[in-house]
């Protein structure tokens, strides 16, 4: 890729390990959108936008107003037709899903240092070494101040020797409903964790040919 790289992470599923507690996950899948220049990067961002303007918020219809595109809350036709406006755009998904029966029970009680290994094992699948203009990575903001500042710090250690001096890494925790690549990354990400979660593949085959990397990690024995 060449051109500054936006690479948007989101998750699904949760972290929780309780197995009495309703509604747990057994799996959790982090994923990255990657998209590299800024046309393509509007592109995708504009694929949102009219998703929202033309399906769910019409003209004639708007009795209260769409803010974001969310997979859980988006049907497929919806999906479809989001996926569509794409025709064309190059970009590229990469994934990992944890089968969390197996993570290791120290793990399981330290959520925060798990995420971030899971970001970083998924960022080291992407060609960063080939990166030539600046690496912008961009999550959700859900963690607080401190987890942010450790998360930040630990990927920035973590990634120092694989990225080009001269390419400048900024991260950055965004609130979703303000980010249109975010909702595309939690569109593709629940997608992929539908697959593995309820075996229901229905909207993973539709983009899968943009998937880059798909692994379980810890896959059942």
């Amino acid at each position: 890729m060449t051109g500054p790289w936006f690479l948007y992470l989101d998750e699904s599923g949760d972290l929780g390990f309780n197995p009495d507690k309703p509604g747990r996950s057994r799996h959790f899948t982090i994923c990255i959108l990657a998209v590299s220049t800024t046309t393509r990067n509007r592109t995708v961002a504009s694929a949102v936008k009219k998703t929202l303007a033309r399906k769910l918020n019409p003209k004639g219809k708007r009795r209260r107003m769409v803010k974001e595109l969310k997979a859980n809350a988006t049907n497929f036709e919806v999906k479809e037709y989001f996926f569509r406006q794409l025709s064309g755009v190059r970009f590229g998904l990469y994934s990992l899903t944890l089968n969390k029966d197996r993570l290791f029970p120290e793990l399981q009680r330290q959520k925060d240092r798990t995420y971030n290994y899971l970001a970083r094992l998924i960022l080291d699948q992407l060609p960063l070494e080939n990166a030539t203009d600046a690496v912008n990575l961009v999550l959700d903001k859900r963690k607080n101040r401190k987890e942010r500042r450790e998360f930040n710090s630990y990927i920035q250690r973590e990634l120092a020797s694989r990225i080009p001096p001269n390419v400048r890494l900024r991260i950055t925790h965004e609130d979703s409903v303000n980010n249109h690549c975010l909702q595309a990354a939690d569109l593709f990400c629940w997608g992929i964790f539908r697959k593995y979660e309820r075996g229901d593949a229905a909207w993973y085959e539709i983009f899968q040919g943009k998937v880059r990397y798909d692994r379980v990690y810890l896959p059942p024995k």
